[in-house]
């Protein structure tokens, strides 16, 4: 069956091609034959050469003007032709140890799933200290982050696609949505996701989201306004692999 890697893209130009070439190497590695697989690029709004990177590697670029992630997922899923999709950020890496877990889980009747990460670059003591909490909470309640995300496509119909309600926090709700559905797995082996946002934003920026969403439940997700580090205006990275 044909394996769709779908890429939410908005003004990615720096590291798509880095993310493009892994999915390449990836899934020529573990698919057989390695014409079954295409990559989809959801280009939301790009300003910069985004499209023209993606292009080049051959990526099949789909648009629309949203700033929406969860329509750009849907977009991004709607219009690829594989029964099995494999969402994956436009700032990570994957690996073929990763893939090939995830095909494999599918074809033994998992709904879905998704990955851990691990930064690429030196991000702050904090950050790393947070994400091996929140790692082991997200392997212990089987939820998952949306930088490596797959599942199949009858059960993404099934439930209703990404929900558009929502500005942030999409994985989580498409992750709850699927458990319904059927078995839902993590896989073990991390993907390399950008730490960019933690090169660039302040703990309190970061952290500060938490209890916010906690007073305002989860209406905050549902505004864009006050999500200004998946929506704001990008800052310069200092340092990244």
């Amino acid at each position: 069956m044909l394996v769709s890697f779908v890429i939410p893209a908005h003004n990615e130009e720096r590291l798509i091609g880095a993310t493009i070439g892994a999915i390449h190497a990836a899934a020529r590695a573990v698919i057989q034959p390695p014409s079954e697989y295409e990559i989809v690029v959801a280009d939301d709004a790009s300003t910069d050469g985004t499209r023209a990177v993606a292009e080049s590697m051959g990526a099949r670029v789909v648009s629309h003007d949203r700033r929406q992630i969860s329509a750009t997922r849907n977009l991004g899923a709607r219009l690829s032709r594989g029964e099995r999709l494999v969402f994956v950020d436009a700032d990570t890496r994957v690996t073929p140890e990763a893939v090939a877990f995830a095909l494999r889980a599918m074809d033994r009747g998992a709904v879905g799933g998704g990955g851990s990460v691990r930064f690429d670059g030196r991000v702050p003591l904090y950050a790393r200290v947070f994400l091996f909490v929140l790692t082991i909470v997200f392997r212990l309640l089987r939820l998952t982050g949306g930088a490596f995300f797959f599942c199949r496509r009858d059960a993404l119909e099934a439930v209703g696609g990404w929900d558009e309600t929502v500005f942030a926090g999409e994985e989580i709700e498409l992750a709850k949505a699927l458990k319904r559905h059927g078995r839902f797995v993590v896989v073990p082996n991390p993907v390399v996701t950008s730490g960019r946002k933690l090169r660039t934003h302040t703990a309190w920026e970061v952290l500060g989201i938490l209890p916010r969403a906690m007073w305002h439940g989860p209406a905050m997700m549902r505004n864009r306004d006050g999500l200004d580090l998946w929506y704001g205006p990008r800052r310069e990275d200092p340092g990244g692999t």
